[in-house]
């Protein structure tokens, strides 16, 4: 006679126990990642629009004025200043241009960021030399 030994079906308590805890550490982790990239969306879109205000305040001037530009405002939450300053020409007789930056700044509820850009503008007017 051959006994029938009968093992009992299912999962034993520890089983059940030690998935639940890889699952809830593999949520954990899962819930981090999306976290993360939702709040890198978020400061990308803001600095995109910093850029865009820089920009368009850079764009906005073709011509600087030989006193320079001294400018600042604020926009939806963007402060942002602009100012020039004289440009060294490599040669003599190249006409004079101004170094103008742009510096926007905002804050992302942590912490402020700003972003600079930078460009050179020539000089309106007649230069300095000729009057």
């Amino acid at each position: 006679m051959t006994a029938n030994l009968q093992r009992p079906r299912g999962f034993s308590l520890l089983e059940l126990l030690v998935a639940l805890a890889i699952m809830s550490l593999s949520l954990g982790v899962l819930y981090r990642a999306v976290g993360g990239g939702v709040r890198t969306v978020g400061d990308m879109a803001a600095y995109n629009r910093a850029v865009a205000i820089g920009e368009s305040l850079l764009a906005a001037r073709e011509t600087v004025p030989a006193a320079g530009v001294n400018e600042s405002g604020a926009w939806q939450g963007y402060q942002w200043s602009l100012v020039s300053s004289p440009f060294e020409a490599a040669a003599p007789n190249q006409p004079a241009v101004h170094r103008v930056q742009v510096e926007v700044g905002w804050s992302d509820g942590l912490r402020q960021r700003s972003l600079s850009l930078a460009s050179l503008r020539p000089q309106s007017g007649k230069p300095a030399a000729a009057r």
